[in-house]
């Protein structure tokens, strides 16, 4: 069974475009990029031309003779005479194409030429996605894809739009949710938690009605990643990657969430690591935050680039990081507060960066004023802070009411609670956090 996401409406809106580009669609492995884009395919066009690279090396040469569509196509058939090439009425699947980046080189005929649709998928793992851009820059439209989220799970469990946009309602007119409605929710966010987005997970989930099963798939993603920093991480040191990559749930679980490179291994030094986290990130398995100077407008000039925490885009695949008595609890009691709070800040961290939120945080030196993250409006900074409990939000209020942040007026307050207003901060329950970026287009204060 196919669950929708929401790159169908960017597809259909794509080929809708009667000047689309070729099409890239980036992101981490086994987030469902391959059945997504098949599934569209059959549903719009005649013919379908599929190459996987990773697993059909018998096409390794079909830019022998160039990489002029004529070309290209008479390759492919010689590899694969069943192919049918029929103009306006064919899409062309480059899958992973990571491991054959020249093919990117191609759109540009493709473009030119205009009777193929085309779209590429794959992991980008490493170097090879800053190859391909070079390669293709101006002739293709990127697209960034990860796993499921909040409401995109939601839609798999059977709940339409209606009910979902019912969620948002409630955050606009600061209307508190009924009993019955924060409780459904609820227990929603709490499984969503303990899944993550994962397709294969959800569906496994879906199909049982349990867990039963998904802390396996899970792991075996996990070893599946770490199986290809040693395929594809070449001219860097694996062995740091993989440190990077498995130090993160425990930093998380620290008071102090920055990474740190000395809680990776002794006497670590920047310059070693900059490169293994900057692949983990290419490769769509970890996202950073950056520490703001500062709590005020622009955020992307206003980032400290050395100082950042570390998240996985996925909180399932966190919580099948942890040790087995954290996974244990979580699993059957749903207590997410028994890991100080990393895993309800992950997700707001996942929940904002499948919104195409910015991540930023700030930390001011020498003193306790610590805020989880930041959002912005067109003319406003908003700080968002997560409680793993029902302690005062003390920063929180303290950037609200200091004269000298004057791009911050209101704060919003994800946890265990209702929706509310008191201080000029806006308390919402952890799962409205996937509709942050829709409500902070409503007018507010």
């Amino acid at each position: 069974m196919y669950y929708r996401r929401k790159i169908d409406d960017f597809l259909n809106a794509w080929k809708a475009d009667p000047n689309h580009k070729p099409l890239i669609v980036k992101g981490a492995r086994q987030i469902g990029k391959t059945e997504s884009i098949l599934h569209f395919a059959k549903l719009n066009y005649e013919h379908i031309v599929y190459i996987n690279f990773a697993l059909e090396k018998k096409y390794a040469q079909i830019l022998t003779d160039g990489y002029d569509v004529l070309d290209v196509l008479r390759n492919i058939s010689l590899v694969n005479p069943s192919f049918k090439f029929v103009p306006n009425a064919t899409i062309i699947i480059f899958d992973e194409l990571q491991d054959n980046p020249d093919v990117a080189t191609t759109l540009k005929s493709f473009k030119t030429d205009g009777r193929y649709d085309v779209i590429c998928s794959g992991s980008m793992l490493g170097i090879n996605y800053k190859k391909i851009h070079s390669n293709s820059v101006g002739f293709k439209r990127d697209y960034e894809m990860y796993s499921m989220d909040f409401e995109e799970f939601l839609w798999a469990k059977g709940y339409d739009d209606a009910q979902i946009d019912s969620i948002l309602t409630h955050m606009t007119e600061c209307r508190p949710f009924s009993g019955n409605e924060l409780s459904v929710f609820k227990n929603l966010f709490l499984d969503f938690c303990v899944l993550g987005g994962m397709p294969d997970v959800v569906k496994r989930y879906i199909e049982t009605g349990t867990f039963s099963g998904t802390l396996e798939i899970q792991e075996q993603i996990r070893l599946d990643y770490e199986e290809d920093v040693r395929k594809y991480a070449q001219g860097l040191d694996q062995s740091k990657i993989l440190s990077v990559y498995r130090s993160i749930p425990a930093q998380l679980a620290k008071e102090n969430k920055k990474f740190q490179l000395s809680k990776v291994a002794k006497n670590a030094r920047s310059r070693e690591y900059t490169g293994c986290i900057e692949w983990l990130v290419d490769a769509g398995v970890i996202v950073k935050c950056l520490c703001l100077h500062y709590p005020e407008l622009p955020l992307k000039g206003n980032a400290d680039e050395d100082k950042y925490k570390l998240y996985y885009p996925d909180t399932g695949l966190l919580i099948a990081a942890l040790d087995d008595e954290a996974q244990e609890d979580l699993r059957q009691n749903k207590n997410l507060g028994v890991y100080k709070g990393a895993v309800y800040e992950n997700f707001a961290a996942e929940a904002f960066l499948k919104q195409g939120l910015g991540l930023y945080y700030y930390k001011k030196e020498n003193s306790s004023l610590e805020e989880d993250f930041f959002v912005r409006t067109q003319d406003a900074l908003i700080p968002v802070e997560v409680k793993s409990n029902n302690a005062q939000s003390k920063s929180l209020a303290a950037l609200i009411k200091n004269e000298n942040y004057s791009d911050i007026s209101y704060g919003i307050k994800l946890g265990d609670f209702n929706v509310g207003y008191s201080n000029r901060i806006y308390t919402f329950p952890y799962f409205c956090a996937f509709k942050v970026k829709e409500y902070l287009k409503s007018p507010t204060e």
